[in-house]
């Protein structure tokens, strides 16, 4: 008997869910930086071993919003909670408990039954303070939750409470994540073929490779003005639209006799199969994160 189930992975931003997704998995399904914000919809990663699989959602960190786009996201988070098997909420090792933290422990606290889906608790980042800061935010998360939960009047689940410290950069402490997900997981058939490790459309995952490299080498503000899409995708020639919100801000993007773009499109390119032919072109769409239509024709 086949067993399957989903496992929603949430925190603030840059806790690192995006990385531990792709450590789990073993491939780059999701794509990361430094800049908060950087996922921007939910992205399954696919681990199916022996009988068992399970798909996990990673989702946008949960944060203050200043723009209509902000607002979706935190939506898009709460989403990737519904009618999942497991949830894992995702905390700094290397930093103090904050509001952010507690928002998230809450929702966390609020969707957990004893009977599923069952709550998780992930100190990630063990690898940056060392054995004793992370003893100590391992128990400092387990009191936050306690208040929390008595809070709330939620003590009944404090005893169906998992806590694992994890490296999602090194690996550390992964594998006993995972094999705790998995035996979680009910009964049921497979959602995905064996072999599948993502449902990120590939014209979609081009697009996002570019904005991966955009938001890694751009600074400020511009990360989060930029959306990228695909507009023309017929092997081995895609080209890719890079969309700002401002006409000041296309120079920023191409950069100085188009080299911050040429160093993108190099850097993208590396990532697709050989013999792909990537053209860069960049586009301006007014206020775009502050604009419903917009957004939902980028499907945002």
């Amino acid at each position: 008997m086949t067993r399957s189930g989903f496992c929603a992975l949430v925190g603030r931003p840059n806790v690192g869910k995006s990385t531990l997704v792709n450590q789990i998995v073993g491939s780059k399904v999701t794509i990361t930086s430094s800049t908060p914000h950087t996922t921007r919809g939910l992205v399954r990663g696919i681990l199916t071993e022996g009988d068992t699989q399970v798909v996990f959602v990673d989702t946008p960190g949960l944060h203050r919003p200043a723009s209509r786009l902000g607002h979706r996201l935190n939506e898009a988070a709460r989403a990737g909670t519904d009618g999942v098997d497991v949830i894992c909420v995702v905390v700094d090792a290397s930093a103090e408990i904050g509001a952010g933290d507690r928002t998230v422990l809450t929702l966390g606290l609020e969707h957990a039954r004893p009977d599923g889906p069952r709550l998780v608790v992930v100190v990630n980042k063990m690898d940056r303070p060392g054995a004793e800061r992370v003893a100590l935010q391992l128990l400092e998360v387990q009191r936050v939750v306690e208040r929390l939960a008595e809070e709330r009047g939620r003590q009944s689940i404090l005893g169906t409470i998992e806590y694992f410290p994890v490296s999602a950069r090194t690996g550390r402490g992964v594998a006993e994540l995972v094999r705790f997900v998995s035996s979680l997981m009910p009964e049921g058939p497979w959602f995905f073929p064996e072999d599948e490790v993502s449902d990120v459309p590939e014209a979609v995952w081009v697009a996002e490779l570019v904005r991966e490299q955009l938001v890694r080498k751009t600074r400020q503000e511009i990360p989060h003005s930029i959306h990228c899409r695909v507009s023309e995708f017929e092997w081995p020639h895609i080209t890719v639209d890079v969309v700002v919100e401002r006409e000041s801000q296309k120079g920023m993007v191409i950069g100085k006799g188009g080299r911050l773009l040429k160093e993108v499109g190099i850097a993208a390119r590396r990532q697709l199969p050989e013999g792909c032919y990537l053209e860069l072109r960049v586009v301006v769409e007014e206020d775009w994160q502050r604009r419903d239509d917009a957004m939902d024709r980028f499907g945002l």
